[in-house]
């Protein structure tokens, strides 16, 4: 498994580098100081599984680095790292794609269950999101998204294709494709492939043959 941790500071990218070791014995933790560092490091490692991602950082911040690593490596799950607990910039870069955000006052527990769960194909929202605002009308972010990669697992389901056969487009694993249909199908709350497909149909996706 090989993760990228973008952090402007040493230190901080130390410390989670030792925390994500815990996830297991042969983790690659990469690093990077800048946005332009990552896309660097993002280029030139195609195996990567993950990027925690700093949201401020002195080239540029979270949402803007979100839209090009989403142009670039629309597949790769991106999740954000904040000093600050701001409920409308854990909206916004959701919204954006990001398929988690975690503050940096989080215990070492609460990051590594945010990286099991985005790897195995959900988003992670934080605890400040899990208490409905009433005076919020919006559907929440875990019902009104599904990652960049789920969307495009999702695409190759309604061209009809295998799970065989969107593993070798995606170049990943047939096991990463069941995972992520899985979690399409706790997303659409449906039993099977087909009422996904229908489900998806009725809001609007398209298959990628026709997009």
């Amino acid at each position: 498994m090989k993760i990228l941790v973008v952090d402007d500071h040493a230190l901080v990218r130390e410390g989670l580098r030792q925390v994500l070791k815990g996830l297991e014995d042969h983790l690659d933790v990469l690093q990077a100081g800048t946005c332009e560092q990552a896309f660097s490091v993002a280029q030139a490692h195609g195996d990567l599984d993950l990027v925690l991602l700093d949201y401020h950082l002195p080239d540029m911040n979270g949402l803007e680095a979100l839209s090009v690593f989403g142009d670039r490596h629309p597949e790769l799950p991106v999740v954000l790292l904040s000093g600050s607990a701001n409920v409308q910039i854990m909206r916004q870069v959701l919204q954006a794609g990001a398929a988690g955000f975690v503050t940096k006052a989080c215990v070492s527990d609460e990051l590594l269950r945010a990286v099991r769960s985005v790897l195995n194909g959900d988003i992670y929202l934080p605890q400040e999101l899990h208490t409905p605002n009433p005076s919020d009308t919006h559907t929440s972010p875990s019902k009104q998204m599904l990652t960049q990669r789920q969307e495009l697992v999702l695409s190759c389901l309604l061209d009809g294709l295998s799970n065989r056969e969107i593993a070798d487009q995606l170049h990943v694993s047939e096991e990463t494709i069941k995972t992520h249909v899985a979690a399409i199908l706790r997303h659409f709350d449906v039993q099977n492939r087909t009422q996904a497909v229908v489900a998806a149909t009725r809001i609007g996706y398209r298959p990628l043959s026709t997009q």
